[in-house]
C-alpha cells in the first residue's frame, strides 16, 4: 500500500467524516484547501491578519454546517469557498459600519470596491468559463459570488423580481457546471 494513496481522500470520504462530527477532517480540509481559502479571504479583506481572523472564523463555521453540506448542489469545495468568502464579506460589512458610511453609500458598494480586484478565481479556471455564459446569468453570478450581493439586493441593482433572479442564478449554476463537466453522479 502507498502512503500517498492513503492521505489522499475523496469527497464522499469528507463528507461523512464531515457528517459524522471526526474531527480529524477539520485538518485534512485545512492541509488541503487552506492556501486556496486564505487566497480568497486576503483578496476581500485586504489585510493578512484579517484574512487569517476570517479564514479560521470560515473554517468554524464549515464544522459547524458540515451536516449541511449537500452534494447535489454542488462541489465541497465551492461550498467551502462561499462560506469563506461569505465570512469576509460579513467582515467588510462589520468594518464598514464602524466607520458610518454616509447614508448615500451602500454597504455592498465597500464589498464591491474591495472585491472587484479580481478574486483569485482564475486560480480554479473559473472566470474564463464564465465569460462563456449567456450576459444575464453571468451578470447574476458575478455579483453575487464576486460582488457579494444576496438576492435581494441583485433584484433590487437590476431592477427585476426576485424570483427571476433565483432562476437565472440556478440556470446558470447549471450551465456553468456543464461547462466545468462536474455534473452529479445522478444526471
Amino acid at each position: 500500500m502507498a502512503m500517498a494513496k492513503e492521505s489522499r481522500k475523496n469527497e464522499a470520504e469528507i463528507v461523512g467524516a464531515l457528517r459524522s462530527g471526526d474531527e480529524s477532517i477539520m485538518e485534512y480540509l485545512y492541509d488541503h484547501y487552506s492556501g486556496a481559502l486564505y487566497g480568497v479571504c486576503l483578496k476581500v479583506v485586504q489585510d493578512e491578519a484579517a484574512a487569517q481572523d476570517v479564514l479560521q472564523d470560515g473554517f468554524v463555521k464549515i464544522w459547524k454546517k458540515g451536516a449541511q453540506y449537500d452534494p447535489s448542489k454542488g462541489k465541497l469545495f465551492t461550498w467551502m469557498l462561499n462560506i469563506v468568502r461569505n465570512t469576509a464579506i460579513d467582515y467588510l460589512r462589520s468594518k464598514a459600519k464602524k466607520y458610518e458610511i454616509n447614508g448615500n453609500e451602500k454597504v455592498s458598494h465597500v464589498i464591491e470596491t474591495h472585491s472587484s480586484q479580481e478574486m483569485s478565481v482564475d486560480a480554479i479556471g473559473l472566470r474564463k468559463h464564465l465569460q462563456q455564459l449567456r450576459k444575464e446569468e453571468r451578470e447574476i453570478l458575478e455579483l453575487s459570488y464576486f460582488g457579494g450581493y444576496t438576492q435581494d439586493e441583485i433584484s433590487k441593482e437590476l431592477n427585476i423580481p426576485l424570483g427571476t433572479v433565483k432562476t437565472r442564478a440556478r440556470k446558470a449554476l447549471n450551465d456553468l457546471r456543464k461547462l466545468l463537466g462536474t455534473t452529479s453522479s445522478g444526471h
